[in-house]
């Protein structure tokens, strides 16, 4: 389970290098990797945008900081940061619900805080926690939500028919008749455009690719954007009615220099900080995205050849501070991300300087490339996302949760409809309550071992051993294997192996003690002190 899509490139075979005398002796090898993260990143800053419902530029703004601000905060030397698929729907949703993309930004920084707060109560093992089911099943909700909201662009149709990432919308319709009215609505050259670039991705992410050395560097997501670009130019030059329309392309400010690119951005309006959603969406946002983050750099360090270590509660640090930067200069929120970062690994990064150099090629695309960036169809973005959301929520996914049996895959379907139909938090919320129904129910019974005609006791005697450690989880256990005794049974109760047990259990067995004679059952206590009962 990973927090944007699985990784598109093959992991090169684990080598043992010697340490780099310097961050710069390895700057070939990181100025290569960096300029392919740039590759894989643009398409997907602006893509990401697209899906969140926020300004195209932000995604940009967003993954400059978490290049140039996040690479040096942060203890991992391979893992990228930048706007997630994983946050998309938060976004879509605040938006609508807070009314602004200013008054998102607020939440944005209010999770920056959050973050350096959980950073600084070493919480960065918060991720153990989360059931593995409720994780997936957050990030298949989230990946059949970015394939049901980007229909309109791929199709060329009004955006608003889809205002938010909630299943009934505010104006009377739903994620389905949504997407039916959008039907009504499509541009022909848009679809064109958009099934071109969808069959781009599906093909050029098969193997046949990896045996031409050239190519397995060349990311999908950047063929889609050359290919897309000159196919729509073709068409507005031979015949301008097929052409995309302008309000269905790409739309960046131009600017020439770094002081018109500071007056092209949105700063946060800090009377957004009175209102008391801006931080329960800030709360919501620090959540998934640490998540996001925790998984991605686990699953980065297990891919590094060299087995570096990210330290997690510096990580969340970083984030936090990246998040606060990217607030305040009207980004997205950010993670870290695990295709930019098996990018990074596969181009044969050594250090976090090839982050960094790809943040700097951010900045420089928005300064030089604004022009060409603008000929690109929304509806080649919107294939692009498409397939991000498919990998998210694949068939294969759903089959191994049953596989695994109802105690992962209750927990994994309830938070998938829970986030559909209602929202991302509820989603998360109920899916926990879920998992740790089944927590307690497996821990119910660990508390003891259950064994019948032990050679060294009588014939039908039932003997209990308790484990070595005992805690109030195993109380309804134990409790319910008691009462469901036979009556004139003779019951051994064994805690002589066992190191502790937790006060509400001794009171529980204090209680059937003085129960079993009325029962005609007679219990033989061995190791287990007798207490008090108030």
């Amino acid at each position: 389970m990973l927090p944007e899509t699985s990784p598109p490139f093959s992991t090169p075979p684990p080598t043992d290098p010697a340490p780099a005398s310097s961050i710069f002796s390895t700057l070939g090898q990181d100025a290569l990797a960096g300029m392919v993260v740039f590759l894989v990143a643009l398409p997907l800053c602006l893509g990401i945008s697209l899906a969140s419902g926020a300004p195209l530029l932000a995604g940009i703004i967003t993954g400059i900081v978490g290049g140039v601000v996040v690479s040096w905060l942060s203890g991992s030397h391979l893992s990228v940061s930048g706007p997630a698929a994983s946050i998309t729907v938060i976004i879509l949703s605040a938006i609508a619900s807070l009314g602004s993309f200013q008054a998102v930004m607020a939440a944005t920084i209010v999770a920056g805080v959050v973050q350096m707060l959980l950073g600084a109560a070493q919480a960065g093992i918060i991720g153990l926690y989360f059931p593995s089911g409720v994780i997936r099943g957050m990030l298949a909700a989230i990946g059949l939500i970015l394939i049901m909201k980007q229909i309109p662009h791929f199709m060329g149709a009004d955006s608003d028919y889809f205002e938010d990432s909630t299943f009934y919308q505010a104006d009377g319709q739903n994620t389905f008749s949504a997407i039916v009215s959008a039907l009504r609505h499509l541009s022909p050259s848009a679809t064109l455009e958009g099934s071109v670039s969808l069959l781009l991705m599906l093909v050029w992410d098969r193997p046949w690719r990896q045996r031409f050395g050239p190519l397995r560097r060349i990311p999908a997501a950047l063929v889609v954007v050359v290919v897309a670009i000159g196919l729509n130019q073709l068409l507005g030059h031979f015949s301008p009615a097929l052409a995309v329309r302008p309000e269905h392309l790409v739309h960046l400010p131009v600017v020439s220099s770094p002081s018109e690119l500071v007056g092209e951005l949105m700063f946060p309006n800090f009377r957004d900080f009175l209102n008391p959603d801006v931080y329960l969406v800030g709360l919501t946002i620090a959540v998934v995205a640490s998540l996001a983050t925790l998984l991605s750099v686990e699953a980065v360090d297990k891919l590094d050849p060299q087995h570096r270590q990210t330290p997690l509660n510096r990580e969340l640090l970083a984030q936090g501070v990246g998040n606060i930067v990217s607030g305040l200069l009207g980004g997205l929120p950010m993670t870290a991300v695990i295709v930019r970062s098996s990018a990074n690994l596969d181009a044969g990064a050594q250090t976090r300087l090839s982050a960094f150099i790809h943040g700097v090629l951010l900045l420089v695309s928005l300064l030089f490339l604004a022009q060409v960036l603008n000929l690109i169809p929304l509806s080649a973005m919107a294939a692009v996302l498409l397939i991000v959301g498919y990998k998210l929520t694949r068939p294969a996914l759903y089959l191994r949760q049953w596989r695994l049996g109802w105690m992962h895959f209750l927990p994994f379907i309830v938070t998938i409809l829970a986030i559909l139909f209602l929202d991302l938090l509820k989603g998360v919320g109920l899916g926990l309550v879920v998992g740790i129904f089944f927590i307690l129910k497996a821990n119910a019974k660990q508390g003891y071992f259950l064994h019948h005609h032990l050679p060294a006791h009588a014939p039908g005697t039932v003997y209990l051993r308790l484990a070595e450690h005992v805690s109030f989880l195993n109380k309804a256990g134990i409790i319910s294997e008691l009462h469901n005794l036979s009556a004139g049974a003779h019951v051994v109760l064994d805690g002589t192996q066992t190191v502790e047990i937790d006060h509400d259990v001794l009171e529980a067995i204090e209680e059937f003690r003085l129960l079993a004679p009325s029962r005609r059952i007679t219990l033989e206590l061995l190791g287990i002190e007798q207490v008090a009962l108030k």
